[in-house]
Protein backbone atom coordinates (compact mmCIF):
# COMPACT_ATOMS: atom_id res chain seq x y z
CA UNK A 1 0.00 0.00 0.00
CA UNK A 2 2.83 2.34 0.69
CA UNK A 3 3.97 2.12 -2.97
CA UNK A 4 0.43 2.99 -4.22
CA UNK A 5 -0.03 5.80 -1.73
CA UNK A 6 3.24 7.55 -2.59
CA UNK A 7 4.89 6.37 0.62
CA UNK A 8 8.57 6.14 1.45
CA UNK A 9 9.48 3.72 -1.33
CA UNK A 10 8.15 5.84 -4.23
CA UNK A 11 9.57 9.00 -2.70
CA UNK A 12 13.07 7.57 -2.31
CA UNK A 13 13.05 6.47 -5.96
CA UNK A 14 12.59 10.09 -7.13
CA UNK A 15 14.78 11.83 -4.62
CA UNK A 16 18.12 10.63 -6.08
CA UNK A 17 17.81 12.25 -9.57
CA UNK A 18 16.28 15.36 -8.02
CA UNK A 19 19.18 15.72 -5.62
CA UNK A 20 21.69 15.30 -8.47
CA UNK A 21 19.83 17.84 -10.61
CA UNK A 22 19.71 20.27 -7.72
CA UNK A 23 23.43 19.80 -7.04
CA UNK A 24 24.27 20.34 -10.71
CA UNK A 25 22.16 23.50 -10.90
CA UNK A 26 23.75 24.80 -7.72
CA UNK A 27 27.24 24.17 -9.11
CA UNK A 28 26.40 26.07 -12.31
CA UNK A 29 25.04 28.99 -10.31
CA UNK A 30 28.14 29.10 -8.10
CA UNK A 31 30.39 28.96 -11.19
CA UNK A 32 28.49 31.83 -12.84
CA UNK A 33 28.66 33.93 -9.69
CA UNK A 34 32.38 33.24 -9.28
CA UNK A 35 33.08 34.14 -12.92
CA UNK A 36 31.06 37.35 -12.59
CA UNK A 37 32.90 38.30 -9.41
CA UNK A 38 36.29 37.63 -11.01
CA UNK A 39 35.31 39.64 -14.10
CA UNK A 40 34.20 42.63 -12.01
CA UNK A 41 37.40 42.54 -9.96
CA UNK A 42 39.64 42.30 -13.02
CA UNK A 43 37.82 45.17 -14.79
CA UNK A 44 38.09 47.24 -11.62
CA UNK A 45 41.85 46.68 -11.46
CA UNK A 46 42.07 47.54 -15.17
CA UNK A 47 40.34 50.92 -14.88
CA UNK A 48 41.62 51.84 -11.40
CA UNK A 49 44.72 54.02 -11.00
CA UNK A 50 47.97 52.10 -11.15
CA UNK A 51 48.62 50.24 -7.92
CA UNK A 52 50.75 47.40 -6.59
CA UNK A 53 48.13 44.73 -7.31
CA UNK A 54 47.44 45.84 -10.89
CA UNK A 55 51.18 46.05 -11.58
CA UNK A 56 51.83 42.61 -10.10
CA UNK A 57 49.06 40.94 -12.13
CA UNK A 58 49.22 43.13 -15.24
CA UNK A 59 49.81 40.10 -17.50
CA UNK A 60 46.70 38.12 -16.49
CA UNK A 61 44.61 41.32 -16.33
CA UNK A 62 45.53 42.34 -19.89
CA UNK A 63 45.01 38.80 -21.15
CA UNK A 64 41.45 38.83 -19.72
CA UNK A 65 40.52 42.37 -20.80
CA UNK A 66 41.94 42.64 -24.31
CA UNK A 67 40.52 42.76 -26.88
CA UNK A 68 36.91 41.92 -25.91
CA UNK A 69 36.49 43.78 -22.61
CA UNK A 70 38.59 46.89 -23.22
CA UNK A 71 37.47 49.87 -21.14
CA UNK A 72 38.07 53.54 -21.86
CA UNK A 73 36.49 56.94 -21.25
CA UNK A 74 35.89 57.96 -24.87
CA UNK A 75 32.12 57.86 -24.39
CA UNK A 76 32.43 60.71 -21.88
CA UNK A 77 35.47 62.50 -23.35
CA UNK A 78 35.47 61.66 -27.06
CA UNK A 79 38.53 62.35 -29.15
CA UNK A 80 37.31 62.66 -32.75
CA UNK A 81 39.67 61.23 -35.31
CA UNK A 82 41.52 63.73 -37.48
CA UNK A 83 42.61 61.06 -39.96
CA UNK A 84 41.10 58.06 -41.70
CA UNK A 85 42.89 54.77 -42.22
CA UNK A 86 42.28 52.89 -45.43
CA UNK A 87 43.30 49.30 -44.71
CA UNK A 88 43.87 46.89 -47.59
CA UNK A 89 45.18 43.34 -47.74
CA UNK A 90 46.82 41.14 -50.33
CA UNK A 91 47.64 37.46 -50.17
CA UNK A 92 50.46 35.24 -51.33
CA UNK A 93 50.38 31.57 -52.30
CA UNK A 94 53.48 29.43 -52.74
CA UNK A 95 52.91 26.42 -54.99
CA UNK A 96 54.65 23.06 -54.40
CA UNK A 97 57.00 23.81 -57.32
CA UNK A 98 58.18 26.99 -55.56
CA UNK A 99 56.32 29.48 -57.75
CA UNK A 100 54.71 32.40 -55.93
CA UNK A 101 51.40 34.07 -56.76
CA UNK A 102 50.55 37.43 -55.17
CA UNK A 103 47.00 38.80 -55.36
CA UNK A 104 45.96 42.39 -55.91
CA UNK A 105 45.05 44.64 -53.01
CA UNK A 106 41.63 44.10 -51.42
CA UNK A 107 40.16 47.15 -49.64
CA UNK A 108 38.98 45.93 -46.23
CA UNK A 109 37.88 49.40 -45.11
CA UNK A 110 35.64 49.81 -48.16
CA UNK A 111 33.83 46.58 -47.26
CA UNK A 112 33.11 47.90 -43.77
CA UNK A 113 32.00 51.30 -45.08
CA UNK A 114 29.63 49.65 -47.55
CA UNK A 115 28.13 47.46 -44.83
CA UNK A 116 27.49 50.49 -42.60
CA UNK A 117 26.10 52.65 -45.42
CA UNK A 118 23.46 50.16 -46.51
CA UNK A 119 22.45 48.87 -43.08
CA UNK A 120 20.09 50.96 -40.90
CA UNK A 121 21.34 49.05 -37.84
CA UNK A 122 25.02 48.29 -38.53
CA UNK A 123 26.73 45.91 -36.18
CA UNK A 124 29.69 46.74 -33.99
CA UNK A 125 31.72 44.33 -36.13
CA UNK A 126 31.10 46.37 -39.28
CA UNK A 127 31.65 49.73 -37.59
CA UNK A 128 34.56 49.28 -35.24
CA UNK A 129 36.30 45.90 -35.27
CA UNK A 130 38.87 46.59 -37.98
CA UNK A 131 39.37 50.23 -36.98
CA UNK A 132 39.88 49.42 -33.30
CA UNK A 133 42.16 46.49 -34.13
CA UNK A 134 44.42 48.85 -36.09
CA UNK A 135 44.40 51.60 -33.43
CA UNK A 136 45.26 49.02 -30.76
CA UNK A 137 48.05 47.68 -32.99
CA UNK A 138 49.46 51.21 -33.27
CA UNK A 139 49.32 51.67 -29.51
CA UNK A 140 51.52 48.65 -28.80
CA UNK A 141 53.77 48.73 -31.88
CA UNK A 142 54.17 52.39 -32.81
CA UNK A 143 56.34 52.52 -35.90
CA UNK A 144 58.04 49.18 -35.23
CA UNK A 145 56.40 46.00 -36.47
CA UNK A 146 58.39 43.72 -34.16
CA UNK A 147 56.34 42.49 -31.18
CA UNK A 148 58.07 43.13 -27.86
CA UNK A 149 55.36 41.97 -25.45
CA UNK A 150 52.67 39.35 -25.10
CA UNK A 151 50.01 41.97 -25.75
CA UNK A 152 51.78 43.00 -28.96
CA UNK A 153 51.75 39.39 -30.16
CA UNK A 154 48.06 39.14 -29.27
CA UNK A 155 47.14 42.34 -31.15
CA UNK A 156 49.18 41.25 -34.17
CA UNK A 157 47.35 37.92 -34.23
CA UNK A 158 43.99 39.63 -33.73
CA UNK A 159 44.55 42.03 -36.65
CA UNK A 160 45.86 39.26 -38.86
CA UNK A 161 42.88 37.01 -38.13
CA UNK A 162 40.40 39.77 -38.94
CA UNK A 163 42.11 40.37 -42.29
CA UNK A 164 42.21 36.65 -43.09
CA UNK A 165 38.50 36.22 -42.25
CA UNK A 166 37.50 39.23 -44.38
CA UNK A 167 39.58 38.16 -47.38
CA UNK A 168 38.37 34.56 -47.17
CA UNK A 169 34.74 35.72 -47.09
CA UNK A 170 35.05 37.88 -50.22
CA UNK A 171 37.73 36.26 -52.38
CA UNK A 172 38.35 32.82 -53.78
CA UNK A 173 41.78 31.25 -53.99
CA UNK A 174 44.16 29.67 -51.50
CA UNK A 175 46.92 31.57 -49.73
CA UNK A 176 49.50 30.98 -47.02
CA UNK A 177 50.63 34.56 -46.27
CA UNK A 178 48.91 37.91 -45.94
CA UNK A 179 50.14 41.50 -45.94
CA UNK A 180 48.36 44.68 -44.89
CA UNK A 181 48.74 48.17 -46.33
CA UNK A 182 47.46 51.13 -44.32
CA UNK A 183 47.03 54.48 -46.06
CA UNK A 184 46.52 57.40 -43.67
CA UNK A 185 44.29 60.15 -45.04
CA UNK A 186 43.27 63.44 -43.41
CA UNK A 187 39.59 63.98 -42.76
CA UNK A 188 38.79 66.23 -45.71
CA UNK A 189 36.66 69.31 -45.13
CA UNK A 190 33.93 70.09 -47.66
CA UNK A 191 34.63 72.92 -50.09
CA UNK A 192 32.35 75.90 -50.75
CA UNK A 193 29.95 73.81 -52.84
CA UNK A 194 29.50 71.32 -50.01
CA UNK A 195 31.29 68.49 -51.82
CA UNK A 196 34.12 66.67 -50.11
CA UNK A 197 37.29 66.63 -52.12
CA UNK A 198 39.58 63.58 -51.98
CA UNK A 199 42.48 64.17 -49.63
CA UNK A 200 46.09 63.39 -50.42
CA UNK A 201 47.58 60.54 -48.37
CA UNK A 202 49.63 61.54 -45.35
CA UNK A 203 51.40 58.20 -45.04
CA UNK A 204 51.39 54.72 -46.52
CA UNK A 205 52.57 51.86 -44.32
CA UNK A 206 53.21 48.29 -45.41
CA UNK A 207 53.15 45.67 -42.70
CA UNK A 208 55.31 42.54 -42.96
CA UNK A 209 54.07 39.39 -44.66
CA UNK A 210 52.45 37.20 -42.02
CA UNK A 211 52.30 33.44 -42.40
CA UNK A 212 48.85 31.93 -41.95
CA UNK A 213 47.36 28.48 -42.08
CA UNK A 214 46.39 27.61 -45.68
CA UNK A 215 43.04 29.22 -46.53
CA UNK A 216 40.67 29.04 -49.44
CA UNK A 217 40.64 26.78 -52.47
CA UNK A 218 42.22 27.04 -55.86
Amino acid sequence: MEGHDGGPESYSGDSGPRRRLGAGTGAVIVLCLATTLIHVCVIFLHVAPTNAVSQLYSGPINAWVYPLFEQNWRLFAPDPQSVNHQISARTRHTAPDGSVRVSGWFDLSAVDESAVEHDPFPSHTAQNMLRRAWSSYLEVFGGDDEPHSERAVMMQTYLRNIAVDRVTAHRRGSFDSIQLRVITLPVAAPDASGATRPAAPIDTRYLPWWKVAPHGTD
